[in-house]
C-alpha cells in the first residue's frame, strides 16, 4: 500500500511542475476585459495638419500682362521740317498697336500726322523757288501750310512692378513724308513741295492704370526726320514730340500648370 501511495505522490508532483512551466495563452478578443462604467472612452487620435515651414518658398501668383495694347491720343511736335532755322509748333495725333511677347517687351507699329504753319525765310526760301514773294509780304518770313505723316515699327518696353504706374520706353524706325504749300503774292497758283525720307523715334513715358482694361499714357520722344526735297539734298531734322492718350488693353493671364493646380492655397 505504501508503495502505491509513493508512486501516486511522485506522479502528482511531476504534473504540478509541468503545469507551472506552460506559458499562459494570450487573451482572445472575446477574453478582453470589459470596460467598466468608471473608465472614460479614449478618443481616436486626430491627425495634426502640417503647415508649410518658413523655409519652404511659396509659389507666386501667375503674372498678368496685356497681350495687346492699342494707344490713341493727341500729340504736339516742335519741328523744323524745312531746315529753315525755325521750329514750328504742329498739332496732330498719334496711334499705335503693340503685341507683347512677355510682361516687359513687345513689338509695336506706330502712325501719326501733324499739321500747322511753318515759317521760312524770304531770303532763303528753299525748297520753294526764290525770286517770288509769298504771303505775307513784305515780311522776312512767309507762311507754309505744313502737313507731316509717319509710319514706324519697333519695340516697346515696360516695367510692370509699381502697381498702377508703369514706366515705358520705345525705339522705332520707319518712313515719313512732309508736304508744304506756299501762296505767292502775285499769283493765285499755290506752290507745293513734297519731301520723303526715314524717321527715327526714341523716347518713353509712363502709364497710369484706370482699371485692368484702360490706362492713361503720357510719353515724350526725340523725333528725327530725314526729308529729301527735289531742290536740295537730304538733310536731317531734329524734332521733339509729346503725346497724351488712352490705352486699351487686352488682358492675358499665364496658364496655370498641373503643378499650380495641386499647390495648396496659402
Amino acid at each position: 500500500m505504501r508503495k502505491y501511495l509513493g508512486v501516486l505522490t511522485g506522479m502528482a508532483l511531476v504534473c504540478v511542475m509541468s503545469w507551472a512551466q506552460v506559458p499562459a495563452a494570450p487573451p482572445t478578443p472575446d477574453q478582453t476585459p470589459a470596460q467598466t462604467p468608471d473608465q472614460a472612452p479614449v478618443p481616436p487620435a486626430t491627425p495634426i495638419p502640417t503647415t508649410p515651414s518658413a523655409s519652404t518658398p511659396s509659389r507666386a501668383p501667375a503674372p498678368t500682362y496685356p497681350r495687346l495694347e492699342f494707344f490713341g491720343g493727341g500729340s504736339y511736335a516742335q519741328a523744323g521740317l524745312f531746315n529753315a532755322g525755325h521750329w514750328a509748333g504742329l498739332h496732330g495725333w498719334d496711334a499705335s498697336l503693340a503685341a507683347n511677347a512677355t510682361s516687359w517687351i513687345g513689338v509695336v507699329v506706330d502712325g501719326g500726322e501733324y499739321f500747322g504753319t511753318s515759317k521760312i525765310s524770304s531770303t532763303s526760301p528753299q525748297p520753294f523757288p526764290s525770286g517770288q514773294f509769298y504771303e505775307p509780304s513784305p515780311s522776312p518770313t512767309f507762311n507754309v501750310a505744313t502737313r507731316e505723316y509717319n509710319i514706324l515699327f519697333g519695340v516697346q518696353f515696360a516695367r510692370r512692378k509699381y502697381g498702377r504706374w508703369t514706366p515705358i520706353g520705345e525705339v522705332m524706325y520707319g518712313h515719313q513724308g512732309t508736304r508744304g504749300v506756299a501762296t505767292p503774292v502775285n499769283s493765285g497758283a499755290l506752290v507745293p513741295k513734297v519731301g520723303t525720307g526715314r524717321a527715327i523715334v526714341v523716347g518713353g513715358g509712363f502709364e497710369h492704370a484706370i482699371n485692368p482694361r484702360f490706362a492713361l499714357r503720357f510719353k515724350a520722344d526725340y523725333f528725327q526726320t530725314g526729308s529729301q526735297f527735289p531742290t536740295f539734298a537730304k538733310k536731317t531734322q531734329d524734332n521733339f514730340r509729346v503725346s497724351v492718350g488712352i490705352v486699351i488693353r487686352n488682358r492675358h493671364k499665364k496658364k496655370r500648370t498641373l503643378e499650380d493646380e495641386s499647390e495648396p492655397e496659402p
